[in-house]
């Protein structure tokens, strides 16, 4: 689905929506955000690209990134339950991961991107492993990933 269409079935089914993206830098809010009207689901998009921002604005408790780290499952879980409460939005979006060059390792290599989804008692984790190493290819698909997940349960 293009993000046209999840645009035109967000307004008709009256959903609002919420994201925290790391790795994608805001990319998910802007194309969320880029066609006209969409102030009439678009709730709001946080950035929180340090650990520190996971902590002090989406709440994560710290012993989860210090136990799994910022790019995890756990971690991803605890961003989107936690902007669900922050937000109040019927759809809440995360997404953490790596999107390189650098910065990857043996065990969470570059490409490697968690989406978590929450739409009312549905709870998804997501877990990517994109096979580019290059950062906007990861980026890119990453959103694509999102724009299809949330045309799925809506």
């Amino acid at each position: 689905m293009t993000i046209q269409l999840l645009h035109k079935k967000l307004i008709k089914k009256k959903l609002n929506i919420s994201v925290a993206e790391s790795c994608t830098g805001g990319l998910l809010a802007h194309n969320l955000t880029k066609l006209a009207n969409s102030s009439k689901y678009f709730q709001m998009g946080l950035t929180t690209y340090s650990d520190q921002a996971k902590i002090k604005i989406l709440k994560v408790n710290k012993n989860i990134i210090r136990k799994y780290g910022a790019v995890s499952h756990e971690c991803c879980k605890a961003m989107v339950q936690n902007l669900s409460r922050i937000s109040k939005s019927k759809i809440n979006v995360s997404i953490t991961g790596i999107a390189g060059p650098g910065g990857g390792s043996k065990k969470k290599p570059v490409g490697l991107v968690y989406i978590g989804v929450k739409k009312g008692k549905v709870l998804l984790i997501k877990e990517n492993k994109f096979k580019s190493k290059k950062r906007n290819s990861i980026q890119k698909s990453t959103v694509r990933n999102v724009i299809k997940i949330i045309s799925k349960i809506i």
